[in-house]
């Protein structure tokens, strides 16, 4: 509960340095029966050159009316700010939580991806939003995954590229964060929809995620001694957080402490490589990296996610490791 309020408090939340929201909540008889807000990304549109608004942070009920309502008060206050498009969802931007789910109902959100009823995507589509990308999610399982192809492709590239690897030193976390940034800037400019992330916004999710990363599952890649890539990767503390049914900071600490033994599976959040080394299949050997260090970990389970449709080398990658992709997420877009 504390993190979804400072996700949206325009005061803590960095984000709203470079960017503008409204909320809204749809009301009926005195019940609140929906919400949704309405977001312009000044860094967004000045990376990408166009005028496309956000929106976020939907729940509703399965009422057509209600969904109706709450699009038009988010399309109206885009249109004021002089947006032409509205994007979405997007909670509040492409570095948090985004997308729609789409298929994979039948299994839990993993931690920091978004969970949403089936009717939703009927309640966006008939009010005219339509598809824009598809985003996936890959299953990995560790009695799959080593094939004799990948351990002979890993081998091969790690010697041609003189690649070594090491995990984050929590001693030197600053410092740390400092490189991983450099490199996330770099390696994600060219990615659809892709925003740079400020210092600060960098500074404030390393932050948050301190208190739960494991320093086995933050990898830096390195080539000839030179930083080139890294990957993320978080246990699904999403599952003893489960038992936290009242959202509280202290009971929240006892459920992730006594039934930590319960998570059987990493979420791979961030991986990639600096544009001059994403042909030489370094990204595939951090995906090889990172499935033998959670395996010594314990974990049996891996969810790469998410990964654009298009993006032909990591859904590649994915599919090396015999990766099922088991879930869709989706974004939507309209002229407003």
């Amino acid at each position: 509960m504390m993190d979804r309020e400072k996700l949206i408090d325009r005061k803590k939340n960095p984000f709203y340095s470079h960017s503008d929201m409204e909320l809204f909540l749809a009301e009926r008889g005195g019940k609140i029966v929906g919400r949704i807000g309405a977001i312009v990304n000044h860094h967004h549109n000045k990376e990408h050159e166009d005028k496309v608004g956000f929106f976020g942070f939907y729940e509703s009920i399965n009422d057509q009316s209600v969904a109706n309502a709450l699009f038009d008060a988010a399309k109206k206050y885009l249109r004021s700010k002089g947006m032409t498009a509205m994007r979405g969802p997007a909670n509040p931007s492409v570095n948090d939580e985004y997308g729609l789910l789409v298929e994979g109902f039948d299994r839990p959100p993993v931690v920091l991806m978004t969970y949403n009823p089936p009717y939703y995507g009927t309640l966006f589509e008939t009010y005219g939003l339509k598809k824009l990308k598809n985003l996936f999610a890959y299953l990995l399982d560790q009695n799959t995954v080593y094939s004799e192809r990948f351990v002979r492709f890993n081998d091969l590239v790690k010697q041609r590229e003189g690649l070594t690897f090491r995990s984050i030193d929590m001693k030197h976390f600053k410092e740390e964060v400092d490189r991983i940034k450099v490199i996330y800037n770099k390696a994600w400019a060219k990615n659809w929809g892709a925003v740079p992330m400020t210092d600060a916004e960098f500074d404030a999710l390393a932050a948050d995620l301190k208190p739960v990363v494991v320093p086995e599952l933050v990898i830096m890649a390195e080539a000839k001694g030179e930083p080139i890539g890294f990957a993320l990767s978080l246990p699904d503390i999403n599952v003893p957080l489960k038992f936290n049914k009242n959202g509280g900071l202290i009971s929240g600490l006892y459920h992730l402490y006594t039934k930590k033994k319960l998570i059987d599976l990493v979420r791979i959040i961030v991986l990639g490589v600096v544009p001059e080394h994403q042909r030489t299949g370094a990204a595939g050997v951090l995906f090889y990296e990172t499935a033998v260090r959670a395996k010594k970990l314990g974990y049996r389970y891996g969810e790469a996610s998410w990964v654009l449709e298009d993006n032909v080398m990591m859904n590649r990658a994915a599919e090396m490791m015999n990766g099922k992709k088991y879930k869709t997420y989706r974004i939507y877009e309209m002229v407003v």
